[in-house]
């Protein structure tokens, strides 16, 4: 039976997969301000992702993107803590709430595997001064940066990061929901394929296995990774688009979860499992 036959088989027998490494890529937990959402604990995605057969997601808390950085870290971390072998988390950076303290202070922890950035809630531009220590970081680290992306934003609309990728070349640059918009994710693939370290990241609301496959016939499957946005979109939703997108076997394994287990392995963390990562 083929990879494919065999995830699709594992939905329609409700069970969880086991024939590939699945990493969600961008994944949030916590209450969030501006409407109720049920089921938003760790424990709440760690049920997900065992009923699914995801071996890991990386986590940002709604306090963090919202309103406290430090606070909102703090719950990231404790996240983490409490589930080591499934749960890893983005350290947010918001440019108001002293950048290089919070670098500073969680820069070497183990938990951290990202560095999350939101100019949309933050009302700041990606381009901006204040991310400077973001970029001074992860150049020296080498870790990745998940930025949001919105087309047509002031803040973080797909140019915004062309603009740092051609400042930064060096920095690693996951663009967190490709634009988001169907009108703008021609101008995320024409960044992606400009800048040989930036990728695109596909959850979202207007995201399809049409628009997946679109994306990495453009880019080719190195250059996409699978992310969630759990809570705000379930997990077996946003799942369910990449499983039945018309991507032959190796580009399905790479999107899936090996090129996430290659760029979060900065620290020298090893994939989940021996299963298939691309």
């Amino acid at each position: 039976m083929s990879l494919a036959a065999d995830l699709e088989t594992a939905v329609f027998d409700r069970v969880p997969q086991r024939a590939v490494s699945i990493v969600d890529a961008h994944a949030h937990v916590g209450p969030y301000s501006e409407f109720f959402i049920p089921q938003c604990e760790p424990a709440d995605l760690v049920r997900v992702m065992d009923r699914c057969g995801v071996d890991r997601a990386v986590l940002s808390s709604h306090l963090a993107i919202q309103l406290d950085a430090r606070s909102g870290n703090e719950a990231t971390a404790a996240a983490v803590a409490a589930h080591p072998d499934q749960l890893a988390g983005y350290l947010v950076v918001n440019p108001w709430q002293n950048p290089a303290e919070e670098l500073a202070r969680w820069g070497d922890d183990p938990r951290f595997v990202g560095v999350k950035l939101h100019p949309d809630l933050h009302a700041y531009p990606l381009t901006g001064s204040r991310y400077a220590p973001v970029w001074e970081f992860a150049e020296r680290s080498g870790c990745l940066v998940l930025t949001h992306t919105w087309t047509g934003s002031p803040f973080d609309d797909p140019k915004h990061l062309g603009m740092v990728a051609d400042r930064h070349p060096e920095v690693v640059l996951l663009a967190g929901h490709a634009g988001a918009l169907p009108e703008g994710f021609d101008q995320a693939i024409e960044v992606a394929a400009a800048h040989p370290r930036v990728l695109l990241e596909i959850c979202g609301s207007y995201h399809s296995g049409a628009t997946i496959t679109r994306m990495v016939r453009a880019l080719g499957a190195s250059k996409v990774v699978f992310g969630s946005d759990f809570p705000f979109i379930d997990l077996r939703y946003s799942l369910g688009r990449l499983i039945f997108a018309d991507l032959d076997t190796e580009d399905r394994i790479a999107v899936l979860g090996g090129n996430a287990s290659r760029l979060f392995a900065w620290r020298g963390r090893p994939p989940a499992d021996d299963r298939p990562t691309g």
